[in-house]
């Protein structure tokens, strides 16, 4: 019952969020692609429920070779394991800062929450390159839908660095996982957004 409600919540909320926000996201996409060479999105190749492959779409926040940039730069990787993540990455835009700032790049993945590949909340999906380098207990969170945001975004976020912590943040999410706790945390989300706390 939880879940059948929940996938009617998704489909309600996404199309809610992206008809409110149509004009903010042509403006954002807009200043995009007149800010910085390179489309508008962002080609985010992740991994979903019970490790199946898919593509969300993202802002682009970063230069267009940020990829290729990444491993020039592992030296200074702040997250152990499999993960990449740096506070003051030289690949980020200055629009993409204040885009990150205020999660604003993560709004497109929506549509992938109307798609049926995310949900509103649910696990982080890993990236492609960062799944073939999980551990058995790492890819245990993908036993839910991956989500746009998740437990330890609103009680860690930026404090976490060990990513098997993140993993047990996402356990306690899918142990605990119901209508109410999804709301709540919701609710924390666009607390932390208004306090522009993303990286």
């Amino acid at each position: 019952m939880y879940s059948f409600f929940k996938r009617i919540f998704d489909i309600f909320f996404s199309l809610a969020v992206l008809l409110i926000l149509f004009f903010p996201l042509i403006f954002i996409g807009l200043l995009i692609k007149t800010s910085s060479k390179g489309s508008i999105f962002y080609k985010w190749k992740v991994v979903g429920k019970d490790g199946l492959y898919f593509t969300g779409l993202k802002f682009r926040t970063m230069v267009t070779n940020a990829d290729n940039l990444k491993e020039s730069l592992k030296s200074s990787n702040e997250m152990e394991g499999p993960f990449f993540k740096m506070n003051n990455d030289p690949r980020v835009t200055s629009l993409g800062r204040i885009l990150r700032k205020y999660s604003l790049d993560e709004l497109p993945q929506f549509l992938s929450v109307l798609t049926g590949s995310m949900s509103v909340v649910g696990p982080r999906p890993p990236l492609q390159t960062e799944y073939i380098n999980f551990s058995d207990f790492q890819k245990t969170k993908l036993q839910v839908k991956p989500g746009i945001t998740c437990l330890w975004q609103v009680e860690g976020r930026n404090q976490i660095s060990n990513p098997d912590d993140w993993v047990k943040k996402d356990l306690q999410y899918i142990k605990n996982r119901s209508f109410l706790l999804d709301i709540m945390i919701i609710y924390k989300t666009i607390l932390t957004i208004f306090k522009g706390s993303g990286k």
